[in-house]
């Protein structure tokens, strides 16, 4: 049995097992899986390794909270095209690397964070990743990932991201994904906690990279703003966006 299937190949009745996802979330209700934590940090510093490996022991060590998987975190954003699984997992649709996406699911998590003292060192990591969203990929995953206490925290980082990212967008650089919606993503998690930021943000991507996937994704904005800007900005997609945008915008002013 290697050191793999021994630390996430086995789960905590200690039977053989492929999912993997089911011994990472199993942890939560099992104090166990601390006794796992030195093999991990391990094998995602060995660079004997397989890549794949050291990025599930990497995934696995910040959903559980521990240090040392955020700190990789901190380490891989702080050069990204520079970490060991780099484009290990590619996304089917762009053609470009996801495991930053995957990352930030896994920092999100703040339970077991709390729990163990960690809570600052995983903010940091979620600042870190944010800090990267206008130049690698995070699926679909930035409106809805962060709690709003962490939101909060990043609310100067966010704004930062997003203008380099519009800045970007203005002077017609090249990206290999779809930056504007991306950054829409991002300013829709902003909503709850900062409508009106919400607001600004989206509206300064639209204006230089609109598209119908953008619209589509700006529509919660509308859902989850309060105040008047949030029904002025639907009023802009009415304008903007195709009948699918229009009606989901009605349904969110409950205008059907």
């Amino acid at each position: 049995m290697t050191r793999f299937s021994e630390l996430l190949g086995t789960d905590f009745d200690g039977e053989p097992t492929t999912d993997i996802d089911d011994v990472i979330f199993g942890a939560f209700d099992e104090p166990g899986h601390r006794d796992r934590v030195p093999g991990l940090v391990e094998l995602m510093n060995d660079p004997a390794e397989p890549e794949i490996e050291r990025f599930l022991a990497c995934v696995a060590l910040s959903t559980w909270g521990e240090a040392a998987g955020y700190e990789a975190v901190l380490r891989a954003a702080a050069d990204p095209r520079k970490t060991p699984w780099y484009d290990f997992s590619v996304d089917r649709k762009f053609s470009v690397d996801s495991t930053f996406a995957q990352l930030a699911d896994a920092v999100a998590d703040r339970d077991l964070a709390q729990e163990k003292g960690t809570e600052g060192l995983r903010v940091e990591a979620a600042r870190a990743l944010v800090r990267l969203a206008d130049s690698e990929y995070f699926e679909d995953k930035l409106g809805e990932l962060f709690d709003d206490a962490t939101l909060r925290a990043l609310l100067d980082d966010i704004k930062d991201v997003v203008g380099r990212g519009v800045r970007s967008l203005a002077a017609g650089e090249k990206h290999l994904f779809d930056l504007p919606t991306q950054l829409v993503d991002l300013a829709s998690g902003v909503s709850p906690v900062d409508g009106k930021l919400a607001v600004e943000l989206a509206m300064s991507v639209l204006k230089v990279g609109s598209s119908p996937r953008a619209l589509n994704h700006a529509v919660p904005i509308v859902h989850r703003a309060q105040g008047p800007e949030a029904r002025q900005f639907g009023e802009y997609l009415m304008t903007v966006g195709d009948d699918a945008v229009r009606q989901q915008v009605r349904e969110a002013l409950n205008e059907v």
